[in-house]
């Protein structure tokens, strides 16, 4: 058993164990990758202040986010696909955030169904909402997540429109795997991947087949999805989908302070800072950079919660000191899910927190609600200047 000691030694497992198009859907951005490499490399441009001489004793990363106590402010992000990353993979990351005392968030395009991770778990979880043309499927969708105990609704406001990502276009990207001579090739050498998957409850898009009418294979699936995102969608629709909830709702995807104002004004609970990971729109500001302004522009009237670039306790404690309630990983539990299952999410997890935890006392905070930006050294021009 490797020692793991951050999350670059589960990616390099996760990298050698999972098929290429898989790696390659997480590890990966939009077009040149501008902004998915600098949602990771912006935390480097901040400092941490160091003090000493502070009782230290006592410590305690335990936060909330959205009136939920949370065992730090970090929650499991939702991303697609990811019970294509291990078999049943939603379902170990559910049982790894539970077990750990922080929010899970499942995907609409998750392979295990809302009704899998319901019946797997025994906290309520958040669902992520993509916003269809089918209005019919999308309701039913709801009303699902309802069923389910689903304690609060993040919708997903930045894929209107698919960004491109040249890497899964190239790689042929589908689940389950298309046999062409090149992925078989792959697969050849990730036998233990295949192995697990062969058991795994399902292969497929468990929130859409069987719930949508004509949608029987892969082909069909692809087809329906490509021309499903909604590029109507506007404040008046999601104002609609909050009314329709009637719970909790995060907004997530907003990286610019009108945009923050907006959300405020339909009644959100929470914001989600976010770009996506860079996945969407190339050469937008980062998430870190994009969040003074997005504070500034909101207060305290809503909680800002921030996704995009996350690979550290440090990360966290840099999000959270400069103004966020919350934050979320992605890639970083997926490394730890395609390297060893959930007890690679719950080392992910481990491993942010030791690091939070850690860095929190090298600085002289005891708890998670007296970080500010005093622990911080940030360049003048982080935000950068910009003409009008």
């Amino acid at each position: 058993m490797p020692v793991i000691t951050c999350i670059d030694d589960l990616k390099r497992i996760y990298e050698r164990r999972v098929p290429r198009m898989f790696y390659d859907y997480a590890e990966s951005g939009s077009w040149t990758e501008q902004t998915f490499r600098e949602n990771s490399s912006d935390f480097d441009d901040i400092y941490l202040r160091q003090r000493v001489a502070v009782d230290m004793s006592g410590r305690s990363t335990a936060s909330q986010m959205i009136g939920q106590d949370v065992s730090m402010p970090v929650a499991l992000a939702p991303v697609g696909l990811t019970g294509m990353q291990c078999a049943d993979g939603e379902i170990k990351a559910a049982r790894a955030a539970e077990k750990f005392g922080v929010p899970f968030t499942l995907s609409t395009m998750s392979i295990n169904s809302i009704e899998d991770v319901a019946e797997a778990t025994t906290k309520p979880f958040w669902f992520q909402l993509y916003t269809m043309r089918d209005t019919d499927y999308v309701s039913r969708l709801i009303e699902r997540a309802r069923a389910a105990n689903c304690s609060a609704l993040v919708i997903t406001l930045d894929l209107q429109i698919l960004g491109q990502r040249h890497k899964d276009l190239k790689n042929g990207l589908s689940a389950p795997p298309k046999l062409t001579a090149k992925t078989i090739a792959n697969l050849m050498t990730k036998w233990s991947w295949g192995i697990e998957m062969l058991g795994a409850k399902r292969r497929n898009f468990g929130n859409i087949v069987g719930h949508v009418d004509g949608i029987s294979d892969a082909a069909n699936l692809g087809a329906w999805t490509a021309e499903q995102f909604d590029p109507t969608l506007d404040w008046d629709k999601i104002a609609k989908i909050k009314e329709q909830w009637g719970g909790k709702v995060i907004l997530k995807g907003i990286l610019d302070a009108e945009d923050a104002k907006m959300a405020l004004k339909v009644g959100a609970d929470a914001i989600i800072v976010s770009n996506h990971g860079g996945r969407q729109l190339d050469g937008a500001l980062s998430s870190i950079r994009a969040l003074p302004s997005i504070l500034e522009a909101v207060g305290d009237q809503v909680e800002v919660h921030l996704d995009s670039g996350i690979r550290s306790g440090q990360d966290v404690l840099k999000a959270v000191a400069m103004g966020a309630q919350g934050t979320y990983i992605g890639r970083a539990f997926v490394y730890g899910l395609g390297a060893m299952g959930q007890k690679g999410v719950e080392t992910a997890l481990e491993v942010i927190h030791k690091e939070l935890d850690v860095s929190m006392a090298l600085c002289g905070r005891q708890k998670v609600s007296d970080l500010d930006r005093d622990i911080l050294l940030i360049p003048e021009n982080f935000e950068g200047r910009w003409q009008s």
